[in-house]
């Protein structure tokens, strides 16, 4: 069964509709960790739900369908620096995939042995996380010296068709690694 563990807080909304969009057709299992519930993911939920019965609608009574539960869960946790990220980790296990913007986050995962991407589309890994903290650190160091202000880039619609190949090719990845069917 293929998993994704996705960092809630950090990824924008229509980030999670790509997302929730393919665990929904693909029938896959995915955990979304938050400090409060998502209205989209709530919505996706119940429609995961419904789709999974569907398939069991003349095989299986109207109550025994009932049971079929979704494989999208909503983990909401305290407020509180990295309780989101936190939760995350302890339920990660490989193989997997992860969706974060949080770079310590995708460095405990990556330890775990998990494919991560951010939400820009960027594979991150072993060889490359480190570097990423190494840059987080010291933007961070020039921000409180107040010589660096943030000047993300926006998510224009090249932007969100970057992060939707690249989360299709890392579940690509991820699926040929594990041997399951691509759906």
């Amino acid at each position: 069964m293929t998993r994704l563990y996705i960092d809630a807080d950090s990824l924008p909304q229509r980030h999670r509709d790509i997302v929730l969009r393919r665990i929904i057709k693909r029938g896959y299992e995915a955990w979304f960790a938050a400090d409060r519930s998502l209205p989209d993911v709530v919505r996706a939920i119940e429609e995961d739900k419904r789709v999974r019965r569907a398939a069991f609608r003349d095989t299986l009574s109207r109550e025994e369908a009932r049971r079929i539960g979704s494989g999208i869960h909503m983990e909401v946790v305290e407020s509180g620096t990295n309780s989101a990220d936190d939760r995350l980790v302890e339920l990660a296990a490989a193989p997997a995939l992860a969706i974060t913007h949080d770079i310590p986050l995708a460095e405990r995962l990556i330890a775990k042995g998990l494919i991560v991407i951010d939400d820009r589309g960027n594979t991150l890994t072993e060889e490359n996380i480190r570097r990423r903290m190494s840059e987080r650190d010291v933007n961070a160091k020039l921000r409180e010296m107040g010589l660096f202000t943030d000047k993300s880039k926006h998510f224009d619609e090249k932007t969100i068709r970057e992060f939707s190949a690249a989360f299709d090719k890392a579940l690509s990845m991820l699926e040929r690694a594990s041997g399951t069917p691509s759906g």
